[in-house]
């Protein structure tokens, strides 16, 4: 079963009801806020971030909102996605521009979802900043959008589009690399603004639809989470040597990438770890669990 298959056959695993969030809003004017120093240190967040019909899954829904009413307001949210890979790292669009469906086989009303989060301009040139001190090339997609992996979980965490967010790619799948843009990242959290990975710590389409949670799945999610819980960072970076059923877990590891960009923005000491979000999603190979560093 192919990535496009599977996409199309959840579409009939979703629930009745039809959240449509935001498509009656008007839409917010780009934020030009400058980037300051922030009271207080922003955690770092990475979260499981589900499929289109996670908008109609209510308990799922309620979990992250009560997760982002006990975090400290954002001034702002850069965002890195397991759906935008791009090499060197790109920064996304900084005003509001329509998002990327990027899955296939869903009903009309998954494409009508709307979120018109305010543009980060200034977040924008302070990432390029960073980059430029550490001689890390960017690049920038001034039309691309925010894509389903960006988008899901801050329509459920911030429903009100009232948050600045940029986008930002993965440079690739080289796990030092993502570690250290995260590192290149940290500064922001003394800024105000949310460093959010999003991907799966499990992920593998081939059991979407296989009800029960296999022992392979069970391993790989408790070694995550210890893992995670020590920053063992070595560990995490050799997750394909180190873990139990690596390959089981993830076939291909662009869903498990976000968690090493969160982990880099995190340290470099080791910071606490909380776990907001757990369980599984539908009975199923595919761990919910969400991670919180700081």
């Amino acid at each position: 079963m192919d990535r496009r298959q599977a996409l199309r056959l959840m579409s009939g695993l979703s629930l009745a009801a039809v959240t449509n969030y935001g498509c009656n809003k008007k839409e917010p004017m780009t934020s030009t806020s400058t980037s300051g120093r922030s009271s207080a240190k922003m955690p770092v967040i990475f979260a499981a971030h589900g499929a289109p019909m996670l908008l109609e899954d209510t308990i799922w829904v309620s979990e992250f909102a009560s997760w982002a009413a006990n975090l400290p307001k954002p001034k702002s949210i850069l965002t890195v996605s397991a759906h935008w890979e791009q090499r060197p790292a790109a920064l996304g669009a900084t005003q509001t521009v329509p998002l990327i469906y990027d899955f296939y086989g869903f009903p009309k009303h998954f494409y009508e979802t709307k979120y018109p989060a305010p543009g980060a301009p200034a977040l924008a040139m302070r990432v390029r900043e960073l980059f430029r001190e550490r001689t890390i090339p960017i690049a920038d997609e001034p039309e691309r959008g925010l894509d389903h992996g960006a988008y899901i979980p801050l329509v459920a965490m911030y429903p009100g589009a009232d948050i600045p967010v940029l986008q930002l790619s993965l440079p690739g799948l080289d796990p030092s690399s993502l570690f250290e843009m995260g590192q290149v990242l940290a500064p922001l959290r003394e800024e105000g603004v949310l460093v959010f990975g999003s991907g799966f710590l499990t992920h593998n389409m081939q059991y979407a639809f296989r009800r029960g949670i296999p022992d392979w799945a069970r391993e790989f999610d408790d070694w995550a989470a210890n893992a995670l819980t020590q920053f063992d960072v070595d560990a995490l970076k050799d997750f394909r040597a180190r873990a139990p059923a690596a390959k089981l877990a993830h076939p291909t590891w662009e869903h498990y990438a976000p968690v090493l960009v969160a982990a880099g923005a995190a340290g470099p000491d080791r910071p606490s770890t909380t776990f907001p979000i757990s369980g599984w999603w539908m009975d199923s190979a595919f761990t919910k669990r969400s991670v919180q560093f700081g």
